[in-house]
């Protein structure tokens, strides 16, 4: 092959992510012409409903899907977070990038960390999964829906609108966007468990072995280990990318994982946490086992009444 087309969302992380994979490829495939195509998704476009409310999945994949399988694109980066455990037919998840950091982070003009945050403080975040662990920690704290793209959501700090606002560490890393404010504080992962997949570049593509076989030289074992578990978590929960769970895998070493998960309600009044440590040989079906757990313990049922909570 000659070409490849990769589709791309046109933020400037999705940017940042696209021409990361092309420079990767590009190492093992000096000769090779090497595009980006950009698009637009829904989840770009509706910036003035939280996307809990927008309902559906694949809101930041959907256009990339469709001009794979129409035979524009042969490839798609995405955040992994926002891709969906389940994929239309003729497509697959064929690699996954080595993880960045996968915390969230705060970030503020005024304090240098939650715990400075002064009751009543006005914390912009639109991710249910945020709400509900910023309300389990800070109850007294006010939330305000937070949408557009980093530089947007930064300027609307830097402009007042919010004390603090809470964004994903590595995308404020990668694009070097620490020093657009006064303090950058990273959350601790047992404060704030991450959503599946963040910080991971998932790559997906068409079911043509031949694009498989191109990009699966980017595959990171330990990416892949962690996300299957993550992806499988939420997968047997039903939830999709706008729901309060977050779960993250933690390989330890070469024979055990340690998977910590949360689900509960938005307002952060009822949840279900938990932690557990694998074997590294169950990571296919490890994370599924775990949902297992949850959903004895009512996981299934506190979802559907955060989805109403998320709707009202």
């Amino acid at each position: 092959m000659q070409k490849l087309v990769i589709a791309t969302r046109r933020s400037q992380l999705a940017l940042w992510q696209s021409e990361y994979i092309k420079a990767e490829l590009q190492k093992y495939y000096p000769d090779m012409i090497i595009e980006l195509q950009e698009f637009v998704t829904k989840g770009d476009k509706i910036l003035d409903v939280p996307l809990a409310k927008i309902g559906g999945k694949g809101l930041f994949t959907k256009e990339l899907e469709l001009a794979m399988l129409e035979g524009t694109a042969h490839l798609a980066v995405h955040s992994l977070k926002d891709v969906p455990t389940q994929f239309e037919d003729g497509l697959v998840l064929a690699a996954v990038s080595k993880r960045f950091n996968p915390q969230d982070a705060l970030l503020s003009n005024k304090y240098k960390s939650l715990e400075e945050l002064p009751k009543g403080a006005i914390i912009g975040t639109t991710s249910l999964r945020r709400r509900m662990a910023l309300k389990i920690l800070r109850p007294d704290i006010e939330l305000k829906d937070l949408r557009g793209n980093i530089n947007t959501r930064i300027a609307k700090l830097n402009a007042g609108e919010y004390d603090a606002i809470i964004l994903a560490a590595t995308g404020i890393e990668k694009l070097k966007l620490q020093d657009e404010v006064k303090y950058f504080s990273v959350i601790p992962s047992d404060i704030m468990i991450p959503s599946m997949g963040q910080a991971t570049l998932g790559i997906e593509t068409t079911d043509d072995p031949k694009i498989i076989e191109i990009v699966k030289v980017l595959n990171d074992k330990n990416a892949e280990i962690e996300s299957k578990i993550e992806r499988g978590f939420v997968d047997k929960l039903q939830g999709g990318c706008q729901v309060p769970i977050g779960v993250k895998a933690t390989i330890l070493d070469e024979k055990s994982v340690k998977i910590d998960a949360i689900v509960g309600l938005p307002d952060g009044s009822e949840y279900i946490k938990d932690s557990k440590i694998v074997d590294i040989n169950s990571f296919e079906s490890a994370g599924r086992d775990f949902a297992d757990e949850f959903i004895k313990k009512g996981a299934v049922e506190l979802l559907k009444r955060a989805e109403m909570m998320a709707f009202k």
